[in-house]
């Protein structure tokens, strides 16, 4: 049986950092290969919303998850200047890709093809190859120009999953709630999980 292509993960600027630790646990929990970019943005958000201080030049996966790594899934980690990485191919075979959290300027440079990172780049080669790409903003109150970036890139084959969780699965906690964005990001990926009660699910 074929191994499955491995999924890109990019970590920027926008608030939701507990979005993005959980679904590299959840991914990696469940055995898949990731390739990650982090921002220097999404470095200082990490730091500021869970207090975790990474060197983005010596990255420790123990750092940003706040605990060892999982056994079972394998990370890669390419720095957001290595335009040379294999993620900045179409060549490179992966399954999806997904940015989370996703900051308004990102947004906008994969919208307007202007990238200047890796993983704008990523992003780029997933519209063009016509895998799938996952954006998770964050902002709110949304201005006309963010709006029509996302409606470009879902125009380009996106799908924009915006970080608002539901509170039907009687969440009683931020766990919770973090864990309902996680899962839909998870069913987006073809990823199984049983993160959250789903509608219709018996209590």
């Amino acid at each position: 049986m074929a191994a499955v292509p491995p999924l890109v993960v990019g970590i920027t600027g926008a608030s939701g950092a507990p979005y993005a630790v959980r679904l590299l646990e959840v991914l990696l929990e469940s055995g898949r290969e990731v390739h990650l970019a982090i921002s220097p943005s999404g470095q200082a958000v990490i730091g500021e919303e869970l207090g975790r201080h990474m060197d983005l030049d010596r990255f420790d996966l123990a750092t940003l998850l706040g605990h060892s790594a999982p056994k079972t899934g394998t990370l890669h980690y390419h720095h957001h200047k290595n335009l040379m990485a294999p993620i900045a191919s179409g060549s490179f075979l992966t399954s999806a890709m997904v940015i989370c959290p996703c900051s308004g300027s990102t947004l906008s440079a994969i919208a307007h093809s202007m990238g200047e990172n890796l993983i704008h780049r990523a992003a780029e080669v997933h519209l063009k190859e016509r895998r799938k790409l996952v954006v998770v903003p964050r902002e709110t109150p949304l201005s006309l120009p963010q709006l029509k970036n996302m409606q470009a890139i879902h125009e380009a084959g996106a799908v924009v999953l915006p970080a608002a969780p539901g509170f039907y699965h009687s969440a009683a906690t931020i766990a919770d709630l973090v864990d309902f964005v996680v899962a839909r990001i998870c069913d987006q990926l073809g990823v199984p999980n049983t993160l959250i009660r789903r509608w219709g699910e018996a209590t």
